[in-house]
Order: C-alpha cells, then structure tokens, then sequence
C-alpha cells in the first residue's frame, strides 16, 4: 500500500497550511484523516469552518473508543458522510486512504495508508520531532521525501 512518505518542513503555521490541503483533498474527492494533539485538533477545528469565506470543508472530531471508532449507530452515520477526520490517534478504515500527521509521533501502523504527508512547524522543538520521525519511516524500508517551505511560501 504505503510505498513513500512526504515531508512538508518548516511551516510557520501548521494550521492553516492542513486547512489548505484539506481544501485541495476535499475538492479532489478524497477523504483523510489528520492526527494531531488535542490543542491543534481544536485550533484545526475552528480554523476549517472560517479560513476560506467561500467554501466548507466537512470534517468530524473524532474521539476513539475501546471497540473501534464509533459504537453509537447515529455517530457512525455521520462519520460516513464526513470526508475529513480529525483524531488524536487514526485507524485505518478502509475509505480513508490519507493520513495528514501534525503530531509528535508517526502512527502506529503506517502501512496501512496509501498516503502520509508528514507537517512539521518551523520551531526547533517540531523540527525535532519531525527528524525522529524521519528516521522512523526511512528505518521502515519507505522512500522519504521533503519539500521545505520556503520563505516567498508563507
């Protein structure tokens, strides 16, 4: 399935940099999941229903339970009619075919996405990050590559 990993380094605002993919995702069709700590899940949240005063981009929090990913009929309805997912942690379902990782970790099983782009900010401490994960994707066996932000970019 997973045969490279693409890295976008040295982003100055992750947030709006994903609610930009995520337009392009949306607009192309595709349904993605996009990883992140609860504090930018949030700021991710309120940023995709006021960055582009033209469009909507549907998305869903999405909270993991023990069983899977939804256990109430009703939540699950929902879950199938909204193409972008935004989790703490993502699983492998089989419709969603692009993993967006604002993280600090690469997920757990990663062979299961046909596509990662991997966003790493430009602070040290995310660059940080964004190398051992580097390291962790390379030492699986999967091509790597990067596209830096550049400056003329922001």
């Amino acid at each position: 399935m997973l045969t490279g990993v693409e890295f976008h380094t040295g982003i100055p605002d992750p947030v709006a940099f994903v609610c930009r993919l995520l337009r392009k995702a949306q607009r192309q069709g595709h349904r993605a999941w996009v990883t992140a700590d609860r504090q930018t899940l949030a700021r991710l949240d309120e940023a995709l229903w006021s960055f582009d005063a033209l469009s909507f981009i549907p998305h869903v929090r999405v909270d993991l339970q023990p069983s899977g990913v939804s256990a109430d009929p009703a939540r699950q309805l929902l879950l199938d009619r909204t193409p972008i997912w935004l989790a703490e942690q993502a699983v492998a379902t089989e419709d969603r075919s692009l993993l967006i990782n604002v993280a600090a970790d690469a997920p757990p099983d990663p062979t299961d996405w046909q596509r990662v782009i991997e966003i790493v900010a430009a602070e040290a401490e995310a660059a940080a990050r964004g190398r051992a994960r580097w390291r962790a994707w390379r030492d699986a066996g999967l091509q790597v590559m990067q596209h830096r932000m550049a400056a003329t970019d922001a």
